[in-house]
């Protein structure tokens, strides 16, 4: 199989959601298609708490749609299902994978409660919450979302200051939305999505030393980056998640709580094995294999995302329609041979490793 030419992950992303940039700060316009009252409310006590000695993975979940491209819960329970049989430790509802800047703000709580109410005490939640146009609003959708019972809301670097503003503005405004929230577990996350925003370390420092923030998702992809977050964060109650591939497993041998990649949308149980052994001694050569694998199967997946992962999971035997909101709306003939031949390689990473693949419901 030969490889395509690799792109970054932030290429990728801003390439999938460039359509979603007029409803970046703001409530989308679509109408709701599903109320909100009729779960039922979580125990708070049941969910695990943050800073366990553990790694993690933790999906950027995708979110199923029906063939009306309704959101389909009954899939939904099932892809929750699949991901906690692959190891999934946590989930991030409500994200860009999930296609979030498609869904109104009814729909973001409703997505985010039942992830919340399915996943029960197996598992932490984690929802974006800064939709709005002003710093008021973003603060009261917030509170939505943390009413759903999420253990951290995030916040998207990019909503809190515009591309030619400085670091000053975004602090000003994380800082006035901070006094908005009371004492809501607040998370960061440096989405490609309106642009791409880096948490600089003076920031950062600035962020974690507020016990709010208990969360951050790195897309830096830099990892010196990647180690000076690490060093602010050391001692606090912050956990550090990466969403780069190609420094999964350095990140996590210097610190990082876990990972959060969009390859975990195809093959989670590679990345839960990764959490489980990167500062595993006796693991190191299957590590370092593994890391070389995956990094170099990035560029292979990340076309057509995220239907590319609904297409796999498919394969999987999870029973997804092949229908996202986003402009990806199918996948040529040439790359699905490809991701046909992906899913060969992936279950000879399964035989080398020991891991046996997850399938569809059970």
């Amino acid at each position: 199989m030969k490889p395509n030419q690799p792109i970054s992950r932030r290429a990728l992303l801003e390439r999938i959601t460039q359509a979603s940039l007029s409803l970046v700060a703001g409530t989308a316009t679509l109408q709701p298609l599903m109320a909100g009252d009729g779960f039922a409310q979580p125990d708070q006590q049941s969910v695990s708490p943050f800073k366990s000695d553990e790694k993690k993975f933790v999906p950027v979940m995708i979110t199923p749609f029906d063939s009306n491209s309704k959101i389909d819960y009954n899939h939904l329970s099932m892809l929750i299902d699949f991901y906690l049989r692959a190891g999934a430790k946590g989930f991030f509802a409500n994200c860009l994978s999930s296609e979030m800047y498609f869904l109104d703000n009814q729909e973001r709580i409703d997505l985010t409660r039942y992830v919340v109410q399915h996943a029960g005490r197996k598992a932490t939640v984690v929802s974006t919450g800064s939709f709005g146009d002003t710093l008021g609003e973003k603060a009261d959708f917030a509170k939505k979302i943390d009413d759903t019972g999420v253990r951290g809301v995030i916040l998207i670097s990019s909503h809190f200051a515009l591309a030619n503003e400085s670091d000053a503005v975004l602090m000003k405004n994380f800082e006035s939305f901070l006094s908005m929230t009371g004492n809501i577990k607040l998370g960061t996350y440096e989405c490609p999505v309106p642009y791409k925003r880096l948490i600089a370390p003076d920031v950062f420092k600035s962020l974690v030393s507020d016990k709010r923030l208990v969360y951050h998702k790195d897309t830096s992809e830099d990892i010196k980056n990647i180690e000076t977050k690490l060093a602010l964060a050391r001692g606090t109650q912050l956990e550090f998640y990466n969403a780069h591939t190609a420094t999964a497993a350095e990140s996590l041998q210097k610190g990082a709580k876990g990972m959060s990649p969009i390859s975990g949308n195809f093959y989670p149980e590679i990345h839960s094995w990764l959490c489980q052994y990167a500062n595993d001694p006796s693991k190191l050569a299957d590590v370092n294999w593994i890391q070389a694998e995956i990094a170099r199967t990035e560029a292979i997946i990340s076309k057509f995302y995220p239907l590319s992962s609904k297409y796999f999971l498919k394969k999987r035997g999870l029973p997804l329609e092949l229908v996202c909101r986003s402009k990806v709306k199918s996948i040529p003939p040439e790359q699905i041979a490809i991701l046909d031949k992906t899913y060969d390689v992936f279950l000879g990473w399964c035989d080398r490793l020991g891991i046996k693949a997850v399938n569809g419901p059970q």
